[in-house]
């Protein structure tokens, strides 16, 4: 079957913290009321289906979020310009199918036609515990590092980002 991108639902949330939390630690572990707030102040919410199942999501935020990520709020500090890619993962037996790019490639065109003024996506990989797989995605994607910190459960990561809109 082919995959397809929709929006991500509210009914949606159960499978997407199974992926989540299958998938930590490259994307952080997160509890339901967490992720229902997360969801809840992403202006850009996807889900990645094949067939009727969902294999895969990605939650944006915009600038002026209440969300307390410190990687968040690294982003944030550094301009209004930039959407923030908090979470994105794909299930085990999904990956290696271009799920990944087409989401990304879906969140930079929404970013374009959608959010006038908004000209970065940031983001961050962990370095430590290192997550080369994502390293290499994100660097063949045209993200670039920006920055780096310790987060406060003892990860440092790579703060990345990249250009968005009608110049990228």
């Amino acid at each position: 079957m082919t995959p397809s991108v929709r929006a991500l639902r509210h009914d949606d949330l159960g499978r997407v913290l199974e992926i989540n939390q299958a998938n930590t630690p490259e994307v952080g572990a997160i509890d339901a009321d967490r992720l229902t707030f997360v969801f809840g102040e992403s202006t850009i919410a996807l889900a990645a289906e094949v067939g009727a199942e969902v294999v895969g999501f990605a939650l944006v935020l915009p600038p002026g979020s209440t969300y307390d990520s410190v990687n968040y709020q690294w982003f944030a500090d550094r301009g209004d310009d930039v959407m923030y890619l908090d979470r994105v993962a794909i299930d085990a037996g999904h990956r290696r199918l271009g799920l990944g790019r087409t989401l990304y490639t879906t969140v930079f065109d929404r970013i374009a036609s959608e959010h006038a003024g908004m000209s970065r996506l940031g983001l961050e990989v962990n370095v430590e515990p290192p997550n080369p797989g994502s390293m290499a995605f994100h660097l063949g994607m045209g993200f670039t590092e920006v920055g780096r910190q310790a987060t406060p459960n003892g990860a440092v990561v790579s703060l990345m980002e990249r250009s968005v809109g009608s110049d990228r």
